[in-house]
């Protein structure tokens, strides 16, 4: 096999070299050891090859997540399957650095399905990237880097990491919006972010494959991976109900005026903002609005009960400058992503003014958002540039609809929506 010796030269006109980032901290390359993190898609790979490249000391690190043979079997398109790892295995064999597989699979049960699984049978709508990068990524994978004696743990993510003036790193959106991951990465750690190197943050993912190509990397073309890994067929209802039976139970569909619209087949196929797969009939469109899982009900309501102009949030990562307290009693102006895919809309921080979550922080937005799920993300940036820096995030426990002032009545039911 073919190995690219690190004295090889390799110069790409579209992005030029000296673009990327490897490191900016002064360090030389052969006195810095990388790990990197390798799933075995074209993203990490050319990671890997941009840094042996350039003469770092470079260990690929590839985690394994669940049980091999099942991954064997997974669809294309799943990440982490077990021909991942061995394209990984392919990659670093191709550039003569050495490749470790880690057996990570009751860490990731424990941090990332089994959370997966309570977060859907309490009605929520969870995202396990997170989860993830929050935990076996970042804080497992990091402390195994840590023991391997590296200086810097590098990733494919699109998501770009300059220094600040005091030493310390910050994360900001990367040059291509199409692959923004900055939304999956709000709970990394000041610490995690100071080791973390991200180097295709200024890059487009054509000239990423255009860069695996100059390397001769068999995974210049692979597809990008599109499900959540830990589900082999695309239904995570399946993996749900095996793991929360009490997810799939059945319940009402009941309107926001308290009629009975039909029944359904388990709250862990809802979502807030979900119109399609309701299977009841209406006059009107029909949207969830709530879900109480207690009670096994899902609340439906016309579109105007969606738009919601506070969300309560827990479980905060605060990246900013100054503390997190005095954020929230400065009513420190900021922009917010409620979903991945939608843009960054103003907002501030604040403090809950109700007697039960009195001081709890939330987020008033500046106008009203729709399908503002519990579960979720509340993710917090500087501006809503292309290149705005991240300021960390919550995640979101209670989104009141203003929908929900116009009757006693309707407010009481529609407060199904706490988590």
């Amino acid at each position: 096999m073919t190995t690219l010796s690190r004295s090889q030269a390799f110069v790409v006109a579209d992005p030029p070299l000296a673009m990327i980032r490897l490191d900016d901290t002064g360090r030389t390359p052969k006195d810095t050891r990388v790990v990197v993190a390798m799933s075995g898609g074209v993203d990490s790979s050319v990671v890997a090859a941009l840094y042996a490249q350039a003469g770092y000391e470079v260990l690929g690190v590839t985690l394994q997540l669940y049980d091999h043979g099942e991954a064997m079997h997974h669809r294309p398109g799943a990440c982490c399957a077990g021909q991942d790892i061995y394209d990984a295995r392919l990659v670093c064999e191709k550039l003569g650095i050495p490749h470790y597989v880690l057996d990570y699979e009751s860490r990731f049960r424990d941090a990332v399905i089994e959370r997966f699984a309570d977060a859907y049978a309490s009605g929520e709508t969870p995202i396990p990237c997170v989860d993830c990068n929050r935990t076996v990524k970042f804080r497992d994978l990091m402390e195994t880097a840590k023991d391997l004696g590296a200086d810097i743990l590098a990733t494919g993510h699109y998501v770009t990491s300059r220094g600040l003036p005091d030493g310390t790193r910050a994360l900001y959106r990367p040059l291509d919006e199409s692959r923004d991951q900055s939304y999956f990465l709000y709970a990394t750690t000041q610490t995690q972010i100071d080791m973390l190197r991200f180097p295709l943050g200024e890059t487009t993912k054509p000239e990423v494959r255009a860069l695996a190509e100059g390397f001769g990397l068999k995974v210049a073309d692979k597809p990008d991976s599109q499900d959540i890994c830990f589900v082999p067929n695309g239904h995570y209802t399946d993996i749900v109900e095996k793991l929360r039976p009490e997810a799939g139970e059945p319940g009402d569909i009941v309107h926001l005026d308290g009629r009975v619209l039909g029944r359904h087949a388990g709250v862990m196929r809802y979502t807030i903002g979900q119109r399609k797969g309701l299977g009841i009939a209406a006059a009107e469109p029909l949207y969830v609005v709530g879900i109480d899982a207690r009670q096994r009900r899902v609340l439906v309501g016309p579109r105007a009960a969606l738009g919601v102009t506070e969300v309560r949030i827990d479980e905060v990562n605060w990246l900013g400058d100054e503390s997190l307290d005095a954020a929230l009693d400065a009513g420190r102006e900021i922009y917010v992503k409620v979903r991945s895919t939608r843009a960054p809309v103003p907002g501030q921080l604040g403090r809950a003014g109700d007697d039960v979550h009195r001081g709890a922080p939330v987020v008033r937005l500046a106008a009203a958002e729709e399908g503002v799920a519990p579960g979720q993300a509340c993710v917090f940036y500087a501006d809503a540039s292309s290149g705005a820096r991240l300021l960390g995030g919550g995640v979101i426990r209670r989104a009141p609809s203003a929908f929900t002032a116009l009757t006693r009545g309707q407010e009481m039911v529609a407060n199904v929506r706490t988590a």
